[in-house]
């Protein structure tokens, strides 16, 4: 029952009961008021009527006078009906004789027998009978009586019910009118009390029913006008105290869900990477499905001086909204003490793709909420703020901070992201050091120069150059020095070159230059102007003497000297040897007879390659991995080397070889029998690296040959990590696929090798389930005087550890460069610094020593 319905049934109920108890009460009191009067005029009657006997009867009065009497008496009676009649006792009728008399009913008989006087009310008559009681002067002539005796009885009957019946018509007529505008009263005023109610609880369904998130809250507004009744403007009171508590304690829902789809946002694809800016414009459409936001800006920290300030809006600016939000974010900037030195600001905005009202200064409250950190911990963003428009409260300023935090997160992860992979596709053909194209992406060009000028049937020349006695610059003035004198060389290259020549970095102090379209003649002149650029190059060095330097080139032209771009490529690799033996400083042009003569070297090189894999002279070195955690070598890399004519050849000289003529998969599987055969002599138990080509992979029965190999070593897959190389691209990846997957089941581990050198890194990562990821070492060996090379390695390992890969770091070849990678996190160091490839295999107790002994 509502309050309204529950008014009127208890109003009903009380009239109903009000109405019946004061007709009962009137009633009960009318009759009670007549019945006494009626009582006290029976009583005076008989007193009447016996006092006026006696007076007749004390006059000596004779029989037939006295019968007159009793029957006047009997006879009579009053307009109002009153009647009176005596009744002779047995005593009085034994001395007088018995008369005409009414048969004495009950009430009568007690007062002629016992001398009770009695009452009698019924059918709205009353009926007295009082006994008539002999006293000293009756005895006269009543003789036979004595005093005390009855003798007679006196009944008087009064009726009153009409005269009853009359008043009570009399009251309810005149008591009518009142009724009815009791009635009307009570009706209005329940009308009345309803309406009130009604209103109040409809102004608190109402507020009630239009909040829906918890900033609604403020537009409750039930306690500022008072309502009729003193209770109600307390419950009005009491919602609205609830309300404005709540808007202290209470975290709106939508908020909450939000932030929850922000730590979804985590998951980074590609399509965030490439497009981050328009990924945050998305996240500014969703902050304003549940705050008024509509500006939403990033800091990212350049430099000490330089900070990057992006701007999205969402809507429209017009030109003095977006001065002054640039004015708001310098401000903010220079008002905290983090940034207070003058920095420049490179301010770029962003707007929305749909057409929107432009959002005019007079629209904008632009109260800026902002969050900074101490500095720059990821992506180089150091801070990010929103202009939040109402009221700001303490859980309003809770949430932005926490909707702020996670914001850093995601816009600095996206912004790393977006960086550190625009560094690794740089990098990914780039040398970190002089920025010139790398070894992989040098093989590549070469391969399409070649292949164009095939088709064109035009020639082209290469140049490699070799720096002469530069291990001296290295030794004598330190590393840092080197890759200066590095850095000056490469851009004095590029100075002597024509704009279509191709140069590249092929490793250490080693250079290569392509030549598209390039005639013998050509291509010797070229090689003179870089030898004239090298003379004229001056290293300044405080306190010592400018550093200078010269270089042997060696130079073949295509198709004159090779038909291939890995023998045109050694071709002039021969030559410039035989420059260096010339004397240094020159370019050595190739004769007819050193045409011939390359040739056949590469062909008894070949031929000595078959023979040493026929005749199974391949040797295992190890060389130990060390566990940065815990400082114990957890591992070896297995490294080939091939003894020819009584030399052992590092594995740089004969691999290629030995994938040109189509043994490397036999290479494989007799250097994986004897070093896993080492292993099991030695006591060691850590995991043991091998490479293997892609090529080899492929092969279905090498497969066979390597799971026989290793169940017959009796040495568990799971020690076993193959490694795998980019060197050459395996054309079908299917097979390769099929092959890692058939390997991972059976329990072997997988890892990659000089990850960040080539252009298959990242999809090779992306495609196979790799265990381990090895960084490719010209990171490593520079990481301590290159910021970019540092960067590059932190970005791998922080990509690493998110797809919960094992990192190795190669080429560690200092304590610098080794606690740098413990400072990163890396889990595995290799290197010289850690030790150098050796025959035997790192004895277990050894393992504990070794970090002192390499520390030194």
């Amino acid at each position: 029952m509502n309050l309204k319905g529950f008014i009127v049934a208890t109003s009903a109920a009380v009239g109903i009961i009000f109405t019946a108890g004061s007709w009962l009460a009137i009633s009960s009191a009318f009759e009670q008021a007549f019945s006494t009067h009626a009582r006290d005029q029976a009583r005076e009657a008989a007193r009447v009527s016996f006092a006026a006997m006696y007076g007749i009867m004390s006059q000596g009065w004779t029989r037939a006078q006295a019968e007159r009497f009793l029957d006047g008496i009997h006879a009579g009676g009053n307009e109002a009906g009153l009647k009176v009649a005596i009744y002779r006792s047995p005593v009085v009728e034994a001395r007088y004789g018995s008369i005409a008399q009414p048969a004495p009913d009950e009430l009568v008989s007690a007062a002629l027998q016992r001398g009770d006087a009695g009452d009698h009310v019924s059918d709205g008559r009353f009926r007295s009978a009082v006994p008539l009681r002999a006293e000293e002067r009756c005895l006269g002539c009543h003789d036979n009586a004595r005093p005390g005796d009855v003798l007679g009885a006196i009944e008087v009957t009064q009726p009153f019910g009409e005269v009853l019946q009359q008043a009570r018509s009399a009251f309810y007529l005149h008591a009518a009118p009142s009724l009815l505008l009791g009635l009307l009263l009570a009706g209005t005023a329940l009308w009345w009390i309803g309406r009130s109610v009604s209103r109040s609880v409809n102004e608190v369904e109402s507020s009630l029913d239009s909040i829906n998130k918890v900033s609604d809250l403020r537009h409750l507004r039930l306690g500022e006008r008072k309502a009729t009744f003193g209770e109600i403007n307390r419950v009005h009171e009491a919602i609205a105290g609830l309300a404005a508590r709540l808007r202290t304690i209470a975290v709106d829902k939508n908020i909450l869900l939000f932030e929850i789809g922000l730590l979804e946002k985590f998951v980074i694809t590609s399509e965030v990477i490439r497009d981050w800016r328009a990924y945050v414009g998305k996240l500014l459409v969703d902050i304003n499905s549940i705050i008024d936001a509509h500006v939403l800006f990033s800091v990212f920290q350049i430099d000490d001086e330089l900070f990057d300030v992006e701007i999205f809006w969402h809507v429209q600016p017009g030109t003095t909204t977006r001065r002054r939000i640039e004015a708001v974010v310098r401000d903010t900037l220079n008002d905290d003490p983090r940034f207070s030195a003058p920095a420049t600001l490179n301010i770029h905005h962003h707007y929305p793709a749909q057409t929107a009202t432009p959002a005019e200064d007079a629209e904008l409250t632009l109260r800026v909420k902002s969050f900074f950190v101490d500095r720059p911990k990821i992506g180089s963003i150091v801070g990010i703020g929103v202009q939040a428009a109402g009221p700001v409260d303490q859980t309003h300023n809770l949430v932005l901070d926490s909707i702020l935090s996670t914001l850093l997160n995601v816009v600095g992860s996206i912004k790393a992201i977006h960086k550190y992979t625009r560094d690794l596709e740089y990098y990914a053909t780039r040398d970190p050091l002089t920025d010139l194209y790398n070894q992989r992406v040098f093989w590549e060009l070469l391969d399409y120069e070649l292949d164009r000028s095939q088709r064109h049937a035009t020639r082209a020349t290469l140049l490699l150059i070799d720096l002469d006695n530069f291990k001296l610059i290295n030794d004598h003035y330190g590393h840092a020095t080197g890759d200066r004198f590095l850095q000056q060389f490469s851009r004095s290259m590029q100075q002597a070159l024509r704009g279509g020549d191709i140069l590249a970095r092929y490793g250490g102090d080693e250079f290569v230059v392509i030549l598209p379209e390039t005639e013998l003649e050509q291509g010797y002149a070229t090689a003179r102007r870089l030898l004239d650029a090298t003379r004229d190059i001056a290293l300044e060095i405080p306190g010592n003497d400018p550093i200078r330097g010269t270089v042997s080139i060696g130079l073949a032209v295509y198709p004159d000297h090779a038909n291939t771009a890995k023998d045109l490529f050694l071709f002039a690799d021969n030559m410039m040897y035989r420059a260096k033996a010339e004397g240094k400083e020159r370019v050595a042009v190739p004769s007819e007879e050193d045409v011939m003569a390359v040739f056949r070297d590469v062909s008894e090189m070949s031929m000595a390659v078959l023979h040493a894999v026929n005749e199974r002279r391949i040797i295992p070195f190890f060389q130990p991995i060390l566990g940065i955690e815990d400082g114990r070598v957890a591992a070896v890399e297995v490294l080939s080397r091939l003894e020819v004519n009584g030399q052992l050849l590092r594995a740089d000289q004969f691999i290629e070889i030995a994938e040109k003529i189509g043994v490397i998969h036999r290479l494989d599987a007799i250097v994986i029998e004897a070093a896993l055969a080492r292993v099991r002599e030695s006591d060691f138990d850590g995991d043991i690296f091998f490479n293997l080509s892609p090529r080899a992979l492929v092969l279905a029965e090498f497969a066979r040959t390597l799971r026989s190999i290793v169940a017959d070593s009796g040495i568990a897959p799971e020690r076993i990590v193959f490694e795998i190389t980019e060197r050459d691209t395996v054309k079908n990846l299917s097979l390769l696929e099929r092959f890692i997957c058939d390997l991972k089941a059976e329990g072997f581990r997988l890892a990659i090798d000089d990850f960040g050198s080539g252009f298959s890194s990242f999809h090779y990562l992306r495609r196979f389930p790799f265990d381990v990821l090895k960084i490719e070492g010209d990171f490593i060996a520079n990481m301590v005087n290159s910021e970019r090379d540092r960067i590059f390695v932190q970005s791998i390992t922080e990509l690493s550890r998110a797809l919960k890969i094992k990192v190795v770091a190669e080429f560690v070849e200092s304590a610098e460069v080794l606690a740098l990678l413990r400072e990163f996190g890396i889990d595995y160091a290799q290197g010289y610094h850690v030790g150098r490839p050796e025959r035997e295999v790192l004895p277990a107790r050894a393992r504990a020593a070794r970090p002192a002994l390499t520390a030194q």
